[in-house]
């Protein structure tokens, strides 16, 4: 029997030969003993551990979604029970929202075109300033009669109507010992508010 034919039915190699042919001994065990791996010996058991992970993934999308909508539901008072409708409801919510916010942006505007009105105590009656940057028709007569309504008698005054509003009068006393130099403002501002709608 020639060494080569021995060789291929021998267990073990001889180091000669396995340096010859590029191998060690006990290759031949490790190839042919070691165990496939599970994914190796089970691919249908691989594809179905990555359709799990998408699975949970989705979920958790899906999770964080419903939370998302819940919270603009409670945020925009809505009691829609779908996902397009609690869209909706959050689209003309912030309109309302911005229509307000241009409102509040006209009302300041407004006030902001108002004369200004202070009033400060004095030892005997009240020292009221009206004062605007512009000329306003009909304001003196308007904040007179709001002096007359509280009993207030001008003991002196300085008034300038050319290009702006200005008024700087002491009232003397009331006769009504319960008004103030806050009730005079209010009373004052009123009047302007007044002459301003007219």
């Amino acid at each position: 029997m020639s060494p080569e034919m021995y060789v291929l039915r021998c267990p073990i190699r001889s180091k000669k030969y396995c340096s010859k042919f590029g191998s060690t001994a006990g290759d031949e065990y490790k190839d042919a003993g070691a165990p496939p791996s599970d994914e190796q010996s089970h691919p249908q058991r691989r594809g179905a551990g990555k359709r799990k992970r998408k699975m949970t993934a989705r979920e958790r999308e899906k999770g964080v979604l419903h939370e998302r909508l819940q919270l603009l539901r409670s945020v925009t008072n809505s009691s829609a029970p779908s996902k397009a409708s609690i869209i909706v409801d959050a689209s003309k919510y912030i309109e309302e929202l911005k229509q307000n916010i241009e409102a509040c942006k006209r009302d300041l505007a407004e006030e902001s075109c108002l004369p200004m009105v202070t009033v400060e105590t004095l030892e005997k009656g009240f020292l009221i300033n009206v004062f605007c940057d512009k000329n306003c028709p009909g304001l003196l007569v308007s904040v007179l009669e709001a002096f007359e309504a509280l009993g207030l008698e001008v003991s002196d005054a300085s008034i300038s109507c050319a290009d702006s509003f200005r008024l700087e009068a002491v009232g003397g006393e009331p006769q009504n010992e319960s008004v103030d130099a806050q009730m005079v403002r209010q009373v004052v501002a009123q009047a302007v508010e007044k002459w301003a709608e007219s």
